[in-house]
């Protein structure tokens, strides 16, 4: 790719090639992604406590829809719609039509035998939908999107950054690859421009895929609400003059570190969110932004301690395997809800189409007025 782009490919591009290429992407090879076995572990692998809390949110958006129906984008190993389904059964949803887009041939494998037990009820889609009502969910998505990389120069000049070929790897810089910058343009230098601080050097990322995305929700979505979950910050939060080198992160074996370049299709590559971008986008697309809240207080919101207070009476917890238990999921519910942790790091954005608000998530400590 990068020789057939005269030897420089925009980031975007890499992004795309390293995580999605068939056969090779991260995404599209058949390497264990998720929890203790893969790199890292999401909020639904730790606990079904998260999924069955995420239910109260779904039952009242499905409510106010008059429909069952549920879309999850990259549904990982089907952890979330396990624990909602159970749980969506218990609250009388036991009707519910839970369509999957995946994009990774081997975590929809993954899913399809996870979520066997549904039967028809659980159905895969290879495409966006023309016309969708119901409750869409995404958690983990946006951050996974290919994003532009651009840098402040030492002038007015805005740089895009790309990827080439490393003609003379170093020690301390073994990878194939290296990083170069071309001067930005179009869209891309607008945009840009207008976001990053005028700090020679400043370099950040620019998620236009996503921005894109949330526009098109804006044509298929006729009536509900989406929830879009992910670690990120609000606009002026990202582009912080200390955050002077960006957000990008991969991750491999549970260790993160910000080295993009190496371990090609074998390492996760994220970037945060930028959620007052995702706000802008939605209300350009004419959907209604109902909440932006931290994780810990949507879980909070949705009842996620008085289910841990329900499972709690349902252990022996003189039963040291019941005891065992508990501990694991005090320890999971601590690590969803820690500041210093995924509470505060994770957010919550609702977008939505015909939908009344308050939502139930974001009833106390809701952050619009950040974005």
């Amino acid at each position: 790719l990068i020789k057939e782009n005269g030897g420089f490919l925009p980031y975007d591009q890499w992004m795309q090639a390293v995580l999605y290429a068939p056969q090779v992407g991260y995404y599209s090879g058949g390497s264990t992604k998720f929890h203790l076995e893969g790199d890292f572990t999401t909020s639904p692998e730790l606990s079904p406590l998260f999924g069955q809390t995420l239910a109260s949110q779904v039952q009242q958006i499905l409510q106010q829809c008059g429909q069952t129906t549920i879309l999850e984008f990259g549904a990982g190993s089907g952890a979330l719609a396990e624990s909602l389904l159970v749980a969506l059964a218990d609250l009388g949803l036991d009707q519910v039509n839970y369509y999957i887009l995946e994009l990774s041939p081997s975590l929809r494998a993954r899913q399809q035998a996870r979520l066997a037990p549904f039967a028809d009820q659980v159905q895969w889609l290879d495409h966006l939908p023309q016309d969708f009502v119901g409750c869409v969910i995404a958690n983990e998505v946006l951050d996974a999107m290919p994003v532009h990389l651009v840098q402040r120069g030492t002038d007015e000049q805005v740089l895009e950054i790309g990827v080439a070929l490393n003609q003379e790897p170093q020690i301390d810089s073994p990878s194939p690859f290296m990083l170069v910058g071309r001067p930005a343009s179009g869209g891309l230098l607008r945009l840009a421009q207008q976001r990053l601080p005028q700090i020679a050097g400043y370099r950040s990322e620019i998620n236009a895929q996503a921005e894109s995305w949330i526009r098109e929700m804006g044509h298929w979505l006729k009536k509900g609400a989406a929830l879009l979950i992910d670690y990120g910050f609000s606009q002026r939060e990202y582009y912080h003059p200390q955050r002077a080198t960006g957000t990008l992160m991969c991750h491999f074996r549970h260790f993160a570190h910000d080295e993009s370049l190496i371990l090609a299709g074998l390492q996760d590559v994220t970037a945060h969110v930028d959620f007052t971008a995702i706000a802008d986008a939605a209300l350009e697309a004419k959907l209604d932004v109902l909440g932006y809240i931290s994780q810990a207080h949507f879980l909070m919101n949705c009842g996620i301690t008085q289910h841990l207070e329900a499972l709690q009476a349902q252990l022996d917890l003189d039963n040291p395997v019941h005891l065992q238990s508990w501990t694991q999921q005090v320890s999971a519910v601590q690590k969803l809800l820690s500041e210093a942790e995924m509470g505060e790091l994770f957010k919550v954005i609702a977008l939505s189409k015909d939908i009344d608000p308050p939502l139930v998530g974001f009833m106390m400590r809701d952050r619009r007025d950040f974005l």
